[in-house]
């Protein structure tokens, strides 16, 4: 998945940058200007922080409640932490600057010259979609006692408000194509990274408890 992330970034800033730049239109004002408020103000908001937080919040608040653990609770900071740390870091190091400024070039943007313009990739609600919502999946999989036929379809959940928040912003013109598939890269490897070290400390507990039964 790194080297996925990776070699995107090589082609967006190298020959795919030609494409960005001819796919970049306002296709929803062009075709249906009437559904620019709702995909705006009801679509777009579904993977931004003030509706995706409160629902991991809601779901580890609850899992640590039942399980007498702060465990969920600890996942779900990792995770904000993570975007704006993993992802938003990475949104400042290649300064690209948003499709407003008809510039689809790296370093040339910047958080301080240009503030939430300038650093357009990898799209941040993309990213949201499958780091934030992919966690309180991860955190009902591993902490609570939902079958596996919940789990895959709360995958599916997942995985239609990634296309959602990739299909909105494209239409809206807020992002190049290859912001918004960064995103969906980005988020995926802080989430692995994250999974993978909760599973590890995970094991390391019933290795632990295992051995102190056995004494």
């Amino acid at each position: 998945m790194t080297l996925g992330f990776i070699v995107l970034t090589v082609l967006a800033a190298g020959p795919v940058r030609v494409l960005d730049y001819q796919l970049n239109r306002r296709w929803l004002y062009l075709f249906n200007p009437d559904l620019v408020w709702f995909a705006q103000n009801v679509l777009d908001r579904i993977a931004g922080q003030a509706v995706c937080l409160p629902v991991l919040a809601a779901v580890a608040i609850t899992l640590a409640y039942r399980r007498r653990s702060w465990r969920p609770i600890g996942f779900a900071l990792a995770t904000e932490a993570a975007f704006y740390i993993g992802v938003g870091g990475l949104k400042v190091l290649l300064a690209r600057p948003s499709t407003t400024l008809h510039d689809p070039r790296f370093f040339q943007g910047g958080l301080l010259d240009l503030g939430d313009r300038g650093i357009s990739y990898p799209s941040g609600h993309s990213s949201e979609a499958i780091l934030i919502y992919g966690a309180a999946v991860y955190l009902i999989a591993h902490y609570s006692g939902a079958s596996q036929r919940v789990v895959h379809g709360l995958s599916w959940v997942v995985a239609a408000i990634a296309m959602n928040s990739v299909v909105v912003s494209f239409l809206l013109g807020w992002h190049w194509i290859t912001d918004l598939v960064g995103g969906l890269i980005a988020g995926g490897l802080f989430l692995r990274i994250l999974t993978t070290l909760d599973q590890r400390l995970l094991d390391r507990e019933r290795r632990k408890t295992f051995l102190a039964a056995t004494l």
